[in-house]
Order: C-alpha cells, then structure tokens, then sequence
C-alpha cells in the first residue's frame, strides 16, 4: 500500500524550521566557545627573551625560568629564576592576571612584571606585561636612577621551519 506524503501547514513550517535553526545554533556554538588562556609553557618577547613557566598550582602559583636577551650590565647573561602567582577569580574567563618577580642571576637587580593573558582575534595566546626593574644602589642619592619601567609582549615561540 503506498505511502502518501504529506504536506506541512505554513506555520507549522515555520515553527520547525525555527526549531532547527535554534538547535543548529546550539550546537555550532559549543565549536566557538571561548578559547582559555594558559601561562604554563614557552614565551618569547617583542625583544627575544625567553621564558618558561612550570604548570600553576592549584592556590594559583607558578615557577620557571627567564632568559633575558636584553641588558645594561657588563656580565655574561644568566638564566634566572622566577616565581610567581596567577588570580583564581572565575569572573576572569579564561585571561588571567598575574604577577611575577625574576631574580637575575647575573646582577645585582630584579625585576617585578604585571600581566594579563590574553587570547587575541586570531585565537592565539599573548602575554600584555608591564615591569619595573629595580638596580641596587650604594648610595640614597643615586635612587633617583635605580628604577626603570617597561612593557614587554610574550607569545608562544613558532616552531623552526
């Protein structure tokens, strides 16, 4: 016995097509959720210093290393320590703040850096940083000059070719 086939109403038309967009929606979101960003890993900055953050602990601290590529002493370029600590705030989405300090190895200075951590358009992670850079002085009189400021950004080091 054939089967006759039976014709929507306009509206009913309507309301599945709406229920299928709807869904359709649903689901292809969950393909644009919103991409986190991570500290632990590999960065390089705009001027070719290299860093390397161990995974954050579950308060929020981290360890790593930092190997400047930039500096105003004399002295053979060390790799130095750095600890620091991520914001556990949930209104943060995903792009952390933090802070961290670099004791330099090969001087007599350290450094403090403030950052976020951002995902940018193109889905890729970046570190914003501004730091202050604090030079031992022997003198009260030369603490006028002892500090300077600055920004760098990080980004994942590309693979060699």
């Amino acid at each position: 016995m054939p089967r006759s086939i039976r014709c929507l109403p306009a509206a009913e038309m309507v309301q599945a097509t709406a229920l299928l967009l709807v869904l359709f929606l649903a689901l292809g979101a969950q393909g644009l959720a919103v991409k986190k960003c991570s500290l632990t890993g590999r960065w390089v900055n705009d001027l070719g210093s290299k860093m390397n953050i161990s995974p954050v602990n579950k308060n929020g601290g981290f360890t790593g290393s930092y190997h400047t590529a930039v500096t105003a002493t004399s002295n053979e370029i060390k790799e130095s320590p750095l600890q620091g600590s991520m914001q556990r705030s949930p209104n943060q989405k995903g792009q952390p703040t933090f802070g961290f300090t670099v004791n330099w190895s090969f001087s007599d200075s350290i450094t403090v850096f403030t950052g976020q951590c951002f995902v940018d358009d193109n889905g890729e992670e970046v570190l914003k940083t501004m730091w202050l850079l604090r030079s031992h002085e022997e003198n009260i009189k030369n603490d006028w000059k002892a500090t300077r400021v600055g920004f760098n950004v990080f980004t994942r080091p590309q693979p060699p070719e």
